[in-house]
This record gives structure tokens, C-alpha cells and sequence, in this order.
């Protein structure tokens, strides 16, 4: 795509490892578990989806580029939002470039709705940053984005505990005689997580996503856990991003081979982990390949 932020676009490929941890907290429930801590059956080990990282991301990205009344800076809109209609985000597109959805012959339309396509990328940063499938009802295209994340899983097994709690109010009047409501709440003793992120520049020629963004994405990542305070989710924190940077955009090692080099080892075998501090985490800089270079930014 052409755009203004062209001359800004990432060309480097970047790697990187993210590490955060939880403390008496369930870091992603489960829906088909009762909203249990996600978990490996085989290994016992703790599970966050790429979906929920993803989601601090935008979050942060909707506190940190608004000002006091919530209006997004330009060109730093989210796309998902919660209760959004997505549908009426594309519409936007047509509207503010003047035209009109399915107008004229095929490629008439195409043309619309690579423009539309243009302008969305543009407007939102969690397209320019994630992609999106925007060819829906209101066909604004598809864009595949240049970040991409898996799934986070614990260095060790998690144990979920199951507590119960009570409710001391009641919701109306005929309910003031009867006991009070019981509940049940799961959380995490303690787990270190560790999720691997993807940076692809050829992607992010189709997107626009730029240097700028490349660097809200990793204050995001240090952050989000900041601003993603709740009851349920306990005492989450970033506790190392490690980023790789090659010097080609088709990358000069191979990522696994680069995230080996970020080393996690448990400081005593004989109990369970219960803080960061149980934990030896070593970043071995030494003899990268030719072309990497690492940052260590949390």
C-alpha cells in the first residue's frame, strides 16, 4: 500500500520472548472449563492464548494513545473493541472516503474496497499491528499483519485451587431470606509464562505499520499488565522481553534457535515455585549469528 507512513515501515525482521507471571490469580480462563485456568492435560503445564495477549495489547494501545475524553489519536483507533460492531467500522471507511458500498461493476468494487482496506490500516493499529478479516457484509478486505504471537505456556506445572467464596447481598427482596449465594473462584499459586512474537516486514508493507508502531508494541508489552488490574486475574507482570533484531528482512537465524538462547531454570527443584525470585533466567549474548543482534527491554 502507499502511504504517507511508508518511508517509516519496518524493513528489519524482529524475534522476540516474552516472559510475565502470575500471582494468586486465573491469567485466562477456560469458557468450555468453567473458567478454569487454561492447562496441557499431558504436561500439567498453564496456558494463555495468543487472543488474550493480544487483547492487553489493544488495551493499553486505547489508554495510551486517547486523550482525557477517550478519543483515540489518529491512526491509533482499535478495531476490536469490546461490544463493537465491526461491520460499522468498515462502513466508516466508505463514509469518510465517499463511497458507496457494492457500487458500479467488479472492479469498480475492488477498487472500493482496496481503498477501504487502505484507509482501515491506517485508522486502526491493531490492523496494522494483527491483521484482520474485513471481508465481510461491508467488504473492506483482508490484511494479514506483521505481529504475530502464540501461545504463552508456563516454565513448570500449575496447580489451579478451587475456593469457594459468598455473596452477602442479594439481587431483590424476595431473595433476603434465603442463604447466601455460594461461588466458586479458581486461581494460580504461582506460574512464570513464557509466549514467542513474530515481527515479519513483509507484512508490514501491506499494513503500514512503522517503527512508531513497532515501539508503542513493545511499551505495550512491558506495560499492559499495568492497566489490566482485576480481582480474578491477581498480580500479573512482565518479566523479560527479549528482542531479537536481524539485519535482513527475511531474518539471518532461525527464531527457535534464538529463543534457546534465553535460558529459565529453577533455582530450587525441592519445592514449588512461588515468585519471579525462585527462578535463574540467563540471556547468553554471546556468539550471536551474523546479522542478530539482542535487547533485553523488560
Amino acid at each position: 500500500m502507499t502511504t504517507a507512513m511508508d518511508s517509516r515501515v519496518i524493513s528489519r525482521r524482529y524475534d522476540f520472548v516474552l516472559l510475565f507471571d502470575v500471582v494468586n490469580g486465573n491469567p485466562n480462563g477456560d469458557p468450555d472449563a468453567g473458567n478454569a485456568p487454561r492447562v496441557d492435560p499431558e504436561t500439567g503445564k498453564g496456558l494463555v492464548s495468543d487472543v488474550a495477549l493480544k487483547r492487553k495489547v489493544r488495551n493499553y494501545v486505547a489508554l495510551a494513545r486517547a486523550d482525557a475524553n477517550g478519543t483515540p489519536d489518529a491512526g491509533y483507533d482499535i478495531y476490536v473493541r469490546e461490544a463493537a460492531v465491526l461491520n460499522r467500522q468498515h462502513a466508516r471507511a466508505y463514509e469518510a472516503l465517499g463511497l458507496k458500498v457494492d457500487e458500479g461493476k467488479f472492479e469498480q468494487r475492488r477498487s472500493n474496497q482496496q481503498a477501504a482496506r487502505e484507509w482501515m490500516c491506517q485508522t486502526f493499529f491493531d490492523i496494522r499491528t494483527f491483521g484482520a478479516v474485513m471481508s465481510t457484509d461491508i467488504n473492506a478486505g483482508q490484511v494479514r499483519g506483521p505481529v504475530q504471537l502464540t501461545f504463552a505456556r508456563s516454565l513448570d506445572p500449575i496447580v489451579a485451587l478451587e475456593q469457594a467464596i459468598t455473596r452477602m447481598a442479594v439481587t431483590n427482596e424476595r431473595d433476603v431470606e434465603k442463604e447466601r449465594t455460594m461461588g466458586r473462584k479458581e486461581l494460580v499459586p504461582y506460574g512464570l509464562y513464557e509466549a514467542h512474537g513474530f515481527v515479519t516486514p513483509h507484512f508490514a508493507r501491506q499494513t503500514g505499520f512503522s517503527e512508531a508502531d513497532l515501539a508503542l508494541l513493545w511499551e505495550a508489552l512491558v506495560r499492559m499488565f499495568e492497566v489490566d488490574r482485576s480481582a480474578a486475574r491477581g498480580e500479573m507482570s512482565t518479566r523479560g522481553l527479549f528482542v531479537f533484531e536481524h539485519e535482513s528482512p527475511l531474518g539471518n537465524a532461525p527464531a527457535h534457535r534464538l529463543f534457546e538462547r534465553v535460558a529459565i531454570s529453577r533455582l530450587d527443584e525441592s519445592r514449588p515455585p512461588r515468585s519471579f525470585a525462585d527462578y535463574r533466567v540467563v540471556a547468553n549474548e554471546a556468539g550471536l549469528p551474523a546479522g542478530v543482534t539482542m535487547r533485553q527491554l523488560a
